[in-house]
């Protein structure tokens, strides 16, 4: 079935459909919700005929998406001059079972995807289990519930992912230095050093799961007791942990200069912005890459750089990256879900600083991290 055969039904025919299909097999029905909220600022802010440009738009990409993800039993609903759209998925999958949650997180996912590169615009979405007529007949209500449950969805699956992200770099560098110390001929001075550093990782690592809240994408950004860090001392111990990553992807870490300042910012959170824009460049300089960390002074701020030789960031890019679950797409090779950047910046905004990306003298991206200052000795370059 093709996009101009499948056609979308306006609200009231979408419910009675609905209401019919569960009459006829009273089972649980997934309810794909999409909202594009965007629509209603538009219409206010450049008027009915940009909005109408708007929708006419997503509801061709929300046709076409629909109709290559679902079954020909399904149907689409949307109302002209709304922000919702709506898949009712009545088919039976190909083995004759009822689609689970997996299936309508999958689903509702694919469409959304391919709506948010149509339009270049923000999508809020849900899902909702439909087990009675009741929920039918209250169609705004569910409509409304299925969008909060993806909402709660969505906050779980930051959360997770973001501490998985932050638990993935100690026990890496850990395991990275016991599997050199395992391998041997290492001299008694380097074999201190790397225990010292997968040590210091080991409690940092212990920190992080007694902390775990703190560290979700929902508290990043309260407000936390000013720390001071060497900031010297913290890019070394960075450096430090993320050798055993840079050395198994080919990439040279070169600590340029050496700074005598301090940040204000706490120990661990300075660690967790230090170590994802390093990895960050490390991930796109690929085998054979630099990655090359300076220091400068500009009172009351002290500027960390992170260069690397990699693909850099588009112009257009530099600041989606910084978004939850987006990244560039430099080398189909790097994998990731978009999280270092993310609670990078989180991190030194919630201790008053920012981040900066530009074009690197080594070909590829530079990044530089401004926290406020705790002393006004210049750092040497």
């Amino acid at each position: 079935m093709n996009v101009t055969q499948r056609r979308l039904l306006r609200g009231r025919e979408f419910v009675e459909r609905l209401r019919d299909a569960f009459a006829e097999r009273p089972s649980t029905i997934p309810l794909l919700v999409l909202r594009l909220p965007e629509f209603a600022e538009l219409a206010w802010q450049d008027g009915r005929r940009a909005a109408k440009r708007l929708e006419r738009t997503t509801v061709r990409a929300f046709a076409a998406a629909a109709d290559r993800v679902m079954r020909d039993g399904d149907i689409l609903g949307h109302d002209d001059d709304s922000d919702w759209f709506a898949v009712a998925m009545l088919s039976p999958t190909r083995g004759g079972a009822e689609f689970g949650a997996i299936d309508a997180r999958a689903a509702l996912e694919r469409i959304s995807a391919t709506m948010a590169y149509e339009t270049g615009r923000r999508l809020e979405l849900g899902w909702w289990p439909i087990e009675s007529t009741e929920e039918i007949d209250a169609f705004g209500t569910t409509r409304t519930a299925a969008l909060e449950r993806g909402s709660r969805e969505r906050e779980r699956y930051e959360f997770l992912a973001t501490v998985g992200h932050e638990l993935r770099t100690p026990l890496t560098s850990i395991r990275g230095y016991i599997e050199t110390l395992l391998d041997g001929d290492v001299d008694a001075e380097t074999s201190r050093r790397f225990l010292e550093t997968a040590r210091r990782e080991a409690l940092r690592l212990a920190r992080l799961v007694d902390g775990m809240l703190d560290f979700s994408m929902l508290d990043l950004h309260v407000a936390s007791a000013p720390g001071a860090t060497d900031l010297g001392a913290a890019i070394d111990a960075a450096l430090d942990a993320l050798l055993p990553i840079a050395r198994d992807s080919g990439v040279t870490l070169r600590r340029c200069g050496r700074a005598d300042a301090r940040a204000r910012i706490d120990g661990d959170s300075c660690m967790h912005a230090l170590l994802n824009v390093v990895e960050n460049g490390i991930k796109y300089s690929g085998s054979g890459g630099v990655v090359e960390v300076s220091v400068s002074h500009d009172n009351p701020y002290i500027c960390v750089h992170v260069d690397d030789n990699g693909g850099g960031v588009a112009f257009d890019d530099r600041d989606r990256i910084f978004g939850y679950g987006t990244r560039a797409i430099v080398q189909e090779s790097v994998r990731g879900k978009g999280v270092g950047l993310a609670i990078a910046l989180a991190v030194v905004e919630r201790a008053g600083g920012w981040i900066d990306v530009m074009d690197s003298h080594l070909g590829g991206a530079k990044f530089t991290i401004t926290l406020p200052s705790l002393d006004m000795r210049s750092a040497e370059h």
